[in-house]
């Protein structure tokens, strides 16, 4: 900030909120996180339990057997090692814990996620070229 002679910075991206204030010499950080239950249900269409699911991947969603691969960082979620190659998997594919199931992009460094579980793809959940955050589910897998 002082190289740039900023005395303030503020971004504010997808449910998180970071103001930086530089004042005689230090900074103050103030990081927020907003509430991720308004933006789950958005992103679902669900807002509460009594809805029934109307599509399988609704229902691979709701499935408590199922086990969620999570982002390990805030990236661009890729399904392919490139554009005009085959998805690494797709619903219905088997994976052993060593499967490379998609790449997350950070700071332009392509980072292999593995399936760390050995089942069949039930959903895909992220979408491909998109950002993902920290801890998104990115597929569900019915353990096998």
């Amino acid at each position: 900030m002082k190289h740039n002679s900023l005395s303030e910075f503020e971004l504010e991206n997808e449910g998180f909120k970071i103001k930086l204030k530089r004042a005689m010499g230090c900074a103050d950080v103030e990081v927020e996180q907003f509430a991720e239950a308004p933006r789950a249900a958005a992103r679902t269409g669900r807002k509460g339990s009594s809805r029934t699911p109307a599509s399988e991947e609704e229902e691979a969603a709701e499935d408590p057997m199922l086990i969620d691969v999570k982002a390990p960082m805030v990236g661009t979620f890729y399904q392919s090692p490139s554009p005009e190659s085959a998805p690494f998997v797709e619903r219905g594919t088997q994976v052993n814990p060593d499967t490379v199931v998609c790449i997350v992009e950070a700071m332009k460094v392509m980072n292999e996620i593995k399936a760390e579980v050995r089942g069949t793809v039930a959903e895909v959940a992220a979408t491909n070229g998109k950002p993902v955050e920290f801890g998104q589910v990115l597929f569900r897998i019915k353990p096998n």
